[in-house]
């Protein structure tokens, strides 16, 4: 029979690596099963009350997350919109594939639910 490989195939799809940007972002540590080491504690940081260090906290926290799970890219600016009244943040990532030097945005909203 023929062999498959247990190792995710590597889409260098653009809207693929988007939604797994988003994914990254929106998910919790331990929310996976079996991977409870995949994650952002951007959720953490709505709870907190909004400041210039929230900004710098969440857009390295999105930089860490997105450099160790997401091989397939080179984060050029990650942009943190904060809506204190709305109890958001609106997270951009401007990236670009490792062998195309077009850069490409993505942008996820956060929510606290209230």
């Amino acid at each position: 029979g023929v062999q498959t490989c247990a190792l995710p195939i590597l889409k260098y799809d653009e809207n693929a690596v988007k939604q797994s940007i988003r994914n990254l972002v929106l998910t919790a540590n331990y929310e996976r099963p079996f991977h409870p080491e995949i994650g952002c504690q951007v959720y953490n940081q709505l709870f907190e009350n909004f400041t210039p260090i929230t900004v710098t906290i969440v857009r390295q926290t999105v930089y860490n997350v997105l450099l160790k799970f997401e091989p397939r890219i080179l984060v050029l600016n990650i942009d943190v919109d904060s809506k204190p009244d709305y109890n958001s943040l609106g997270v951009t990532v401007t990236f670009r594939f490792t062998n195309d030097p077009r850069p490409i945005t993505v942008t996820t909203f956060l929510n606290r639910v209230r």
